[in-house]
């Protein structure tokens, strides 16, 4: 089963899935950097239909993190 959350992460910081995982963040990602980020932020609205707060967009600093805030948002991660 296919993880739609590290699919997303991998487009978006252009790494290939298996090497993400809940941990990955800017410390261990290479390419995650602000510009990686903001784009992340627009995919994960656009995909998910959801509106991020700055505050949870903060709050998201590793892939897990983000999973934190959209199963918040009752959205299914």
């Amino acid at each position: 089963m296919t993880d739609q959350l590290i699919e997303l992460f991998s487009e978006g910081l252009d790494v290939p899935a298996d090497e993400l995982n809940d941990d990955s963040s800017p410390d261990n990602t290479e390419s995650w950097d602000s510009l990686a980020a903001m784009t992340m932020v627009s995919l994960i609205e656009d995909t998910f239909e959801v509106q991020l707060s700055t505050r949870e967009i903060m709050k998201m600093r590793t892939v897990g993190m983000a999973r934190q805030v959209l199963r918040a948002k009752e959205v299914d991660v």
